[in-house]
């Protein structure tokens, strides 16, 4: 079992310093709790501190700084978070590729990624696609308008990545994210009034 040691309560304090601003789409709750979940989920999953730092700070490149980020994540937490976290971003530049073209990039890469960095991955999408599904049940297909793929490219890139983790880390964390992605094209069921 992982002990986390003083590094992981840094790694806290930084991801919670540079995201405070950020809101989560839809729910607009503090995105904090976004990775937390992420690192609970790696942390649950067998993760070592390396990999739950890394899941703290998965957005960190893409959404709070790009390559000047990844240098100073590299700096403070060392070059195997800074290359898990790496492989962790669709991108390190502004402004960002567009959507499609990144994610296209985002799921062939992941045949070159590290079992480190997938199980990171893997949580994060896990605990965005448990969200979909989630808001899925109370907003219907009103939800896929928050999204910048809408619902025809948001439901493909879960099914690539789906496909994708399947290949390269097959097991539990593949399947359970398998079962959410088809969840996500269920429509939900009318609640039955007694």
């Amino acid at each position: 079992m992982t002990e986390m040691s003083p590094r992981f309560d840094e790694a806290l304090v930084y991801a919670s310093d540079i995201h405070r601003k950020q809101r989560r789409k839809g729910s607009g709750s503090p995105y904090i709790a976004h990775l937390l979940g992420v690192a609970a989920l790696a942390l649950e999953a067998g993760a070592d501190e390396d990999q739950a730092i890394a899941a703290l700070l998965h957005d960190a490149v893409e959404d709070q700084g790009g390559a000047h980020r990844l240098a100073d994540i590299s700096r403070r937490f060392g070059q195997r978070v800074a290359g898990i976290v790496a492989d962790c971003s669709d991108s390190q530049v502004e402004p960002k590729p567009a959507w499609r073209a990144r994610k296209e990039t985002y799921v062939a890469s992941l045949s070159t990624k590290s079992r480190d960095s997938l199980l990171v991955s893997i949580c994060d999408k896990i605990y965005n696609a448990e969200a979909i599904v989630s808001d899925f049940r109370v907003h219907d297909d009103n939800l896929w308008d928050r999204f910048t793929g809408a619902k025809e490219g948001t439901l493909w890139y879960y099914q690539a990545l789906s496909e994708a983790f399947d290949q390269h880390l097959p097991g539990p964390l593949a399947e359970k994210f398998a079962r959410l992605v088809r969840d996500m094209r269920t429509p939900p069921q009318p609640s039955v009034q007694t």
